[in-house]
């Protein structure tokens, strides 16, 4: 699934062919996503110039004069730029066409993205009790010590809860655990003060690195110049089970925490 910085990378891939640029038509090839495509999206849309492109978590959100397009990229999603008369293929679902003769062509193959429209889109009920951007100042090791006094689950899933701090997926809530020396095993509760002050600052860190890096590359996730990202070269611990440990040699293990793999150092992450 793309996570945060993937869909960033999205969002700086195509937001500078969008803004200022008037939408000509909204070309929907299959509305059944996540939740159907608005039937009169082209409506909606068509007409309107493109104002912003801007990230709340791991939705997208185009805005334009009169309401805003939410996207979610789903498990297998993405969002490109191609040539309006670019044939479609399998999968390419929508085409935001613009006047310049481009158009963002939305691909899906697994259909688990959604395209929602709002006046308020912070108020839709998918972004209004979301927690703070893991790069913003409201992030920090404070607030994740502070919100996990009385909690019991384990300290991955945790800092993947998006109310706690939004984007932090699988992927890089492994590398941050790593990174920090915690194990993913342990309790929330269990966690000190100055521990989380250096988790948050992983956090951030290792987020940081993968937006620059262009996110990470994944079966399905391309960014929105049709080019994968380049993070996994640099990955320490996820998908690597049974591999040595790139610090300590030792073998590397596979738990289940919130059904979700987890692998880690059993020697280095205490």
């Amino acid at each position: 699934m793309p996570e945060l910085p993937e869909v960033e990378t999205t969002r700086r891939g195509i937001a500078p062919h969008l803004i200022g640029q008037r939408v000509q038509q909204v070309i929907v090839r299959n509305s059944r996503l996540r939740w159907p495509i608005p039937e009169d999206l082209d409506i909606r849309l068509s007409g309107q110039s493109i104002t912003e492109v801007e990230r709340r978590a791991k939705y997208l959100l185009i805005h334009a004069q009169v309401g805003t397009l939410i996207c979610h990229l789903g498990m297998s999603g993405s969002l490109r730029m191609v040539s309006a008369d670019t044939p479609a293929a399998k999968h390419e679902h929508v085409d935001i066409v613009l006047n310049n003769g481009m158009a963002l062509r939305y691909t899906d193959p697994r259909r688990f993205g959604a395209m929602l429209w709002d006046h308020e889109p912070l108020k839709h009920s998918l972004l209004a009790n979301l927690g703070p951007e893991p790069l913003s100042e409201e992030f920090t090791g404070l607030r994740l010590y502070q919100l996990s006094r009385k909690r019991t689950m384990s300290v991955k899933p945790f800092i993947m809860d998006n109310a706690i701090v939004v984007g932090v997926g699988n992927i890089y809530a492994s590398e941050a655990l790593f990174a920090a020396g915690i194990d993913p095993r342990r309790e929330a509760k269990s966690i000190s003060k100055a521990r989380y002050v250096r988790l948050a600052e992983e956090i951030k860190r290792i987020l940081a690195i993968a937006i620059e890096r262009g996110g990470t590359t994944l079966r399905d996730f391309v960014g929105g110049d049709g080019k994968p990202g380049y993070f996994q070269q640099e990955l320490n611990v996820y998908g690597r089970t049974n591999q040595p440990c790139l610090v300590c040699a030792r073998s590397l293990r596979e738990v289940k925490l919130g059904q979700r793999s987890s692998v880690f150092c059993p020697n280095c992450q205490k």
